[in-house]
């Protein structure tokens, strides 16, 4: 009990001599020991104390021999604390500052990937997944010989899945609307049209048009008798759409019965489906 009352006392000493320490850095007009604190807590890793410091003293350091490297620490002490959105602006600061700097390099791409760390659930805004992606564009515009080229494009391919997931759920929930207060499905064929444009290599190709098929369908089943033909060979359109861009997609069978229910809708003979869908591959 003595030797756990002993080493209890011992941290508490310890704590109040570290803060006290820190209260007297802090309180101390001598900007270069402040300097020497702020770099030895950023090598500590206690980020929040560096920044602290630093924060005083990049206005000071201003046109000084430390003013370059104070403000690139500012920004990674930032960094590391995982405050992104703060280490990004003063990256920026610093690349705006110091174009041909020694960390210019590191700072943009570090703006890019903070952004990409703090992009959000995909049900969220994506307002930092739109910039992390203009980030890392401008990064690999200005450093296409970088070791961290093939990281960035990485990066920047799995933010446009994102993007294109989010477009997905847009989708299905249009169509899973229905004629629910609108015409849903038209909804859903225009938001899916626009996606297969915008990501033309997205793993969600195929549900996109898929969608719009099982969209057009339903657009023509519940129209009124007038309509019904005209959207119904939409429907046919579609399927052969599906067809020559999934010839063995997952929903070939599906896509087919839409076909030959299109068919009958509009009075042709549905005798030689097989024979014309073998004709589409």
């Amino acid at each position: 009990m003595k030797i756990k009352i002993f080493f209890a006392f011992l941290l508490t000493l310890l704590i109040t001599s570290s803060c006290g320490e820190y209260n007297k850095i802090l309180k101390s007009t001598d900007y270069e020991l402040k300097y020497t604190y702020a770099k030895k807590y950023f090598d500590e890793k206690k980020y929040g104390k560096a920044s602290t410091l630093l924060e005083e003293l990049v206005p000071i350091f201003k046109g000084t021999s430390h003013a370059e490297e104070s403000l690139f620490l500012l920004a990674q002490s930032y960094f590391y604390n995982k405050d992104y959105t703060t280490a990004t602006q003063y990256y920026k600061a610093y690349c705006n500052t110091y174009p041909k700097g020694d960390y210019t390099e590191l700072s943009r791409y570090n703006a890019a990937y903070g952004l990409y760390l703090d992009s959000p659930d995909v049900r969220l805004d994506q307002t930092n997944t739109y910039k992390s992606m203009q980030e890392f564009q401008t990064f690999l515009e200005l450093y296409p010989q970088s070791d961290k080229v093939q990281l960035a494009q990485e990066y920047l391919f799995e933010m446009q899945e994102k993007l294109a997931l989010k477009e997905l759920m847009a989708c299905r929930l249009y169509f899973n609307l229905g004629n629910y207060m609108g015409n849903n499905y038209e909804s859903c064929v225009v938001t899916a049209r626009e996606a297969i444009k915008t990501y033309p290599y997205s793993k969600y190709l195929e549900e996109y048009q898929v969608l719009i098929l099982r969209s057009r369908y339903e657009l023509a089943n519940q129209s009124i008798n007038e309509r019904k033909p005209e959207r119904y060979r939409d429907v046919i359109d579609e399927q052969y759409n599906y067809l020559n861009m999934f010839p063995e997609g997952k929903y070939k069978k599906e896509a087919e019965r839409y076909h030959k229910q299109a068919l009958k809708a509009i009075g042709q003979n549905t005798d030689n489906l097989s024979t014309s869908t073998e004709e589409t591959k």
